[in-house]
């Protein structure tokens, strides 16, 4: 997210001044990802990012963190043990696309079948 109407977006969230809706969108990988999570996990995860990604997922929270560089996502979303990574589109349209979705392992997070130091 970049461009300088994705900077007056983020100062005008600083101000509280927006109300948008975004759009949520899984990508084949995070699909992919959530198949392996119980039925129970995959419950909270859906639950979870649609209750905290569909008005604020630029706000910085206690659940929700901008990442620093790495080859995953810029935003994520900490659901206990279960992370979800994301990055935000402004436009056309305001979406929150699901890049991965993993679960924390100490220092390590396991993502599909694949373990990632992030």
């Amino acid at each position: 997210m970049t461009g300088e109407k994705g900077d007056d977006f983020l100062k005008d969230i600083k101000k509280g001044q927006t109300l948008l809706s975004f759009n949520i969108e899984y990508s084949p990988d995070a699909v992919g990802h959530l198949k392996t999570l119980t039925a129970r996990q995959q419950r909270l995860v859906l639950d979870s990012v649609e209750e905290q990604l569909a008005s604020e997922p630029l706000i910085e929270t206690r659940h929700r963190k901008p990442m620093r560089p790495n080859p995953v996502a810029p935003w994520e979303l900490r659901i206990g043990n279960l992370r979800v990574y994301y990055d935000i589109e402004l436009t056309p349209t305001p979406v929150v696309v699901i890049l991965a979705i993993g679960i924390k392992l100490r220092e390590k997070v396991r993502i599909g079948n694949e373990v990632v130091n992030l």
